[in-house]
């Protein structure tokens, strides 16, 4: 039952966004036939909004259906604690973790849920750029290190960088409903898991260090160009 509501909501999204929003996707690297499948990692990077579900109208409604009941996603606690807002993220993904921005074991915990078959979205900058294109402390967004721990913890499937264009002229945080008919944008890269590991250091400390670069470079150059 958890699955269908899931499945529903993730479809009223999609359509919800296809009809009110014009999506530009580009694929910056060769792709297989069908690069959804066998995806067991979603990075989102370039964190502008809460409303970034509307991208979700570039994937298919099969695989939606895969997704309701294989996501796994670490949610920061102070959006999943709010009534409304927490309360829709936790219907739309049943598999949803609670976590902490400080040192402590609610990290550790989540990377010890993740299952074979489970597929791990995440925004490694772990939290949202505002319209000035800094935090909400006024610090740079930087990728963290979370990514790369799960990376590490996997050794096949595809990973699917989603590199948004932002969504500060949908719905910038802060405002409450989101404008409509605009347009959306989103560079995608697919990355086989095994052989992305294999262009890093193998020691773990140095491996996780790469990593953590190579996204935030990929951050900083291959998203679109935001919209002002």
């Amino acid at each position: 039952m958890r699955r269908l509501i899931a499945f529903l909501i993730l479809s009223f999204v999609k359509t919800f966004s296809w009809i009110f929003y014009k999506g530009k996707y580009h694929w910056l690297t060769v792709t297989p036939e069908n690069p959804w499948n066998n995806i067991k990692l979603m990075v989102f990077l370039n964190h502008t909004s809460l409303f970034e579900p509307l991208f979700s109208q570039i994937i298919p409604y099969r695989y939606l259906w895969h997704l309701a009941a294989h996501f796994n996603i670490p949610g920061a606690d102070i959006t999943l604690d709010r009534p409304i807002v927490g309360t829709f993220w936790k219907l739309m993904v049943p598999n949803i973790a609670s976590i902490t921005r400080k040192k402590d074991a609610t990290w550790d915990n989540y990377l010890s849920t993740i299952q074979k078959d489970d597929v791990v979205m995440i925004a490694p900058e772990g939290r949202m750029k505002r319209p000035n294109g800094l935090d909400k402390f006024g610090k740079p967004m930087t990728v963290r290190g979370g990514v790369a721990d799960i990376i590490m913890s996997m050794n096949e499937g595809g990973m699917v960088l989603c590199l948004s264009g932002g969504l500060h002229h949908v719905q910038a945080p802060g405002q409450f409903f989101p404008k409509i008919f605009k347009t959306i944008r989103m560079n995608l890269s697919w990355i086989d898991i095994k052989e992305y590991k294999k262009q890093f250091p193998q020691d773990p400390r140095e491996m996780k260090i790469a990593i953590v670069a190579d996204l935030q470079r990929r951050l900083e150059n291959d998203c679109p160009k935001m919209h002002r």
